[in-house]
């Protein structure tokens, strides 16, 4: 059998998208199954918001975030998750609220934050670029 890229196997883009969706299908009903029995299962909750952002499911995303964002006040990671589920149902002012809160509660990637799809209905903002400038003067990345 002759190995080599030439040979490799090549899904039509359709089939791979459909594929996907339903891995993430999959995926989605595993983490909620988990997330029901083991509700102290932070990491789970976590990646189901995630999954649910990547589903294009924004509304139940943002469920996830706002409850660990109840469950994990102090983590920077949570309220800039927060922030992008806002973001992406057109929350400009809470989702800049959630960035600023993040960003006092030490985080710190300003490239990734400037970059980040999730954010680019705010990237015109000025709270918004004031953060991303505020951010690299801190020596954020």
């Amino acid at each position: 059998m002759q190995q080599g890229s030439d040979h490799a196997l090549r899904l039509d883009s359709g089939l791979q998208g459909r594929l996907e969706a339903q891995g993430l299908a999959f995926l989605a009903g595993i983490l909620e199954i988990e997330v029901e029995r083991y509700p102290e299962n932070m990491d789970a909750l976590a990646e189901l918001g995630h999954v649910y952002t990547r589903q294009g499911r924004h509304r139940e995303g943002l469920a996830v975030d706002l409850r660990l964002a109840v469950l994990l006040p102090d983590n920077p990671t949570v309220h800039y998750n927060l922030a992008c589920s806002q973001a992406l149902l057109g929350h400009t002012s809470d989702a800049l609220d959630s960035l600023e809160h993040a960003v006092e509660l030490g985080y710190d990637d300003a490239s990734f934050l400037a970059l980040d799809d999730d954010l680019a209905s705010l990237r015109e903002e000025t709270r918004f670029r004031a953060l991303v400038a505020l951010i690299e003067t801190q020596g954020g990345d």
